[in-house]
C-alpha cells in the first residue's frame, strides 16, 4: 500500500505518545550532530552538507516513509561512493547523480520492487559493509593520529603508502584526544543513557581542547566557521553526457540507499513487532535525495543505529523522525557556529567506531567457514570494495552470487534412469514392455541443468521405440529446457522414436503451451502418471507393429 506510516499512525494519536515521540526525537537529534558532521567531512565535504542531510533528508524520509520509526540522514556506508564521486565530478556530479539515484527509488518504489531488492545474497551485503569499514577506517588515520598530510589520496593502496610515509609527522595529543573519544563513546552508556555517548565524547574533547588549550585540527580550522543560515535550493545544470557519466554512480547510490533502508526498517520491526511497507519506504528514500542535493546535501537513507536509538528512547511513530529533524534544524541555526570548534581526531574517534561496527567483523569471520562459494563471493566483494570501487563490487558480486546460485540449482537437478531394479516397488511393478525407457528429472529443469541432461541422454547406446519423461518433480521449465525437448522430438522423428511426458505440472505445462512442442508432442503423448505413461507408450508399440510408427507428425 502506498500510504506514509504517518498518516495511519495519526489516526488513533495521542498526547502520551506524543510526549514520548518528542523526547525520542531530541535524543536522536542529538546522537545524529556529531555523525552527520563526521560522515560529510569523511566523504570529502564541508560539515554543513551533513547538516542539511539529516535535517531535510530526515524529515522526508520520516514524513513520507513507509515505517513508523526510520530515522533518516547521511550513513557510513556512503562515504566510500560519496568521495569518489567529489574527488571526480566535483560537488556538481555529485548532486546529478544523487537526484538520479532518487529517481531511481521512486521508480523502483512505484513498481513495487520493496520486496525484491532485498534478496541480495548475505555474502555480498556483508563482503562490502566490511569493505566499507575498512576503507571509512583507512580514511580516518590521518586525524586521529594527528598526520602532518595536507590531502588523503582517494585510492587505497596510495592512501596506504601516503600515510605510512607520513607516520613519523604523528601528534600525540591529537592520538590521546582520539582515543579518549572512542573510550567515551564506548563506555560512556554505563554511566547514562539519558545522554548519547557520542554527544559527551564531543563535548568533553571540544571543552579539552579549548580549555587546555591542544594544538590540535578543528573543523574551524580546516573548514571556516560553520554557516548558521539555511540553504537556497540551487538546481544544477544537466547535461546527457555528465548523466551517462554518472549512471553506474547513480545505480550504487540507489542500490545501497535500498538495501540500507530497508534493512534498518526489517530490523526495526523486529524490535517494535510491526511490518513496514517497502514500496512506500523506497519512494521516500527516492524523494529524499530528489530533495536534499538541491540544498547542498548528500546522499541518504535509513540508519540502522539511530532507528535502534529512537525504539529504545521511545519513539513510535514517524513524529519522533520529524522533531529529531526539526531538533537539528535549531542546532544548526542557533548552535551551529560552535560546532566549528570540534576537534578533528574527536570526529576521527567516532567514526573509527562506526567502521568497528560496520565491519561486522564476527559475521565476516563466521562466512569464511561457509561454502566454497559464498566464501568466493564474499571475499571478492570485499577486495573490490576496498581495492577498486563500491559500484564494480556490488555490480561482480551479484553477478558471482547468481553464477553460484545457478551452478547450485544445476547440481541440485538430477536425472535417472527408471530401471527394473528400481528399488522402488511401484515402479517395478510397472512392467515396462521391451523398447520403452524411463527417465525421471528431479528438480528445476532450466538452462543450469540442462548439460546435465544432455549428458544423461548421451549414454544411451540406441534409440528407445518409446522414450518417457517422468517431469512430476520439475516445477520449472524455461526456455533452454524447451529447447532440450524440443530437440528430442526432432531426434524421435529421425530415429522412428516416440516421446512421452508424464506427470507435467502447471508451470511446466504453461511454457509448453505458450509454445509449438504441445503439437509438436502430441497433447494424447501427455500423461498424468507413470502408469498412464508406460500404458500410453504400449499403444504406439502396437500401432508401430500395425503399420502406423506412432511418432507424432511434424
Amino acid at each position: 500500500m502506498l500510504l506514509p506510516k504517518l498518516v495511519t499512525t495519526l489516526r488513533d494519536y495521542d498526547r502520551a505518545q506524543f510526549s514520548k515521540d518528542v523526547a525520542a526525537g531530541v535524543i536522536v537529534g542529538v546522537v545524529a550532530l556529531p555523525l552527520a558532521i563526521a560522515f560529510a567531512i569523511a566523504s570529502g565535504l564541508g560539515p554543513q552538507a551533513g547538516l542539511y542531510t539529516a535535517i531535510i533528508a530526515g524529515f522526508l524520509i520520516s514524513a513520507l516513509g513507509g515505517s513508523r520509526v526510520q530515522i533518516g540522514g547521511p550513513t557510513g556506508a556512503f562515504i566510500v561512493i560519496v568521495y569518489g564521486i567529489v574527488q571526480q565530478h566535483g560537488t556538481g556530479g555529485l548532486t546529478v547523480a544523487t537526484i538520479m539515484a532518487g529517481v531511481i527509488l521512486i521508480a523502483l518504489g512505484l513498481a513495487k520492487m520493496g520486496s525484491v531488492i532485498k534478496f541480495i545474497p548475505h555474502p555480498v551485503t556483508v563482503g562490502f559493509t566490511s569493505g566499507i569499514a575498512v576503507v571509512i577506517a583507512s580514511g580516518q588515520v590521518r586525524d586521529f593520529f594527528g598526520l602532518a598530510l595536507d590531502r588523503v589520496p582517494a585510492e587505497f593502496v596510495t592512501k596506504i603508502g601516503a600515510l605510512a610515509e607520513h607516520a613519523v609527522t604523528a601528534n600525540g595529543t591529537a592520538l590521546t584526544l582520539a582515543l579518549v573519544t572512542v573510550v567515551i563513546v564506548q563506555s560512556a552508556h554505563r554511566l547514562t543513557t539519558r545522554v548519547p555517548s557520542p554527544f559527551i565524547a564531543l563535548l568533553v574533547t571540544t571543552a579539552a581542547a579549548q580549555l587546555l588549550p591542544l594544538d590540535v585540527a578543528t573543523i574551524g580550522s580546516r573548514f571556516g566557521i560553520i554557516d548558521a543560515s539555511f540553504p537556497a535550493p540551487h538546481f544544477p545544470v544537466v547535461t546527457v553526457q555528465t548523466m551517462l557519466q554518472l549512471v553506474g554512480a547513480a545505480f550504487a547510490i540507489a542500490a545501497l540507499g535500498g538495501i540500507e533502508s530497508l534493512l534498518s526498517a526489517v530490523v526495526a520491526d523486529g524490535m517494535i513487532g510491526s511490518r513496514h511497507r517497502s514500496n512506500m519506504e523506497l519512494i521516500a528514500q527516492g524523494v529524499a535525495n530528489v530533495v536534499t542535493p538541491l540544498f547542498g546535501g548528500i546522499p541518504a537513507t535509513g540508519a540502522i543505529a539511530r532507528t535502534a536509538t529512537n525504539i529504545r528512547a521511545g519513539g513510535r511513530t514517524p513524529v519522533a523522525g520529524i522533531v529529531h529533524a526539526l531538533t537539528l534544524l535549531v542546532i544548526t541555526l542557533f548552535a551551529g557556529r560552535w560546532a566549528s570548534l570540534i576537534p578533528m581526531p574527536t570526529l576521527a574517534g567516532i567514526l573509527m567506531v562506526v567502521a568497528y561496527n560496520m565491519s561486522e567483523w564476527r559475521t565476516f569471520r563466521g562466512l569464511l567457514s561457509a561454502p566454497r562459494g559464498d566464501v568466493a563471493v564474499l571475499l571478492t566483494t570485499f577486495f573490490l570494495t576496498v581495492f577498486v570501487d563500491l559500484t564494480v563490487a556490488l555490480g561482480v558480486g551479484m553477478v558471482l552470487a547468481s553464477f553460484m546460485f545457478i551452478r547450485q540449482m544445476g547440481e541440485a537437478t538430477t536425472v535417472r534412469a527408471v530401471k527394473d531394479d528400481d528399488e522402488d516397488r511401484a515402479l517395478r511393478a510397472l512392467d515396462v514392455p521391451s523398447g520403452v525407457i524411463i527417465y525421471e528429472i528431479d528438480g528445476p529443469f532450466f538452462f543450469g541443468a540442462a548439460e546435465k541432461f544432455r549428458d544423461t541422454m548421451a549414454e544411451i547406446e540406441r534409440s528407445p521405440k518409446v522414450l518417457i519423461l517422468h517431469v512430476a518433480r520439475v516445477n520449472v521449465l524455461d526456455a533452454t529446457g524447451l529447447g532440450v525437448i524440443r530437440d528430442l522430438v526432432k531426434k524421435g522423428r529421425l530415429d522412428r522414436s516416440a516421446l512421452i511426458l508424464s506427470g507435467v505440472h502447471s508451470q511446466p505445462m504453461i511454457a509448453l503451451g505458450r509454445s509449438d512442442l504441445l503439437d509438436e508432442i502430441g497433447e494424447d503423448n501427455l500423461a498424468p502418471n507413470l502408469d498412464a505413461a508406460v500404458a500410453r507408450a504400449r499403444e504406439l508399440i502396437a500401432l508401430r507393429t500395425t503399420g502406423s510408427h506412432g511418432v507424432p507428425k511434424a
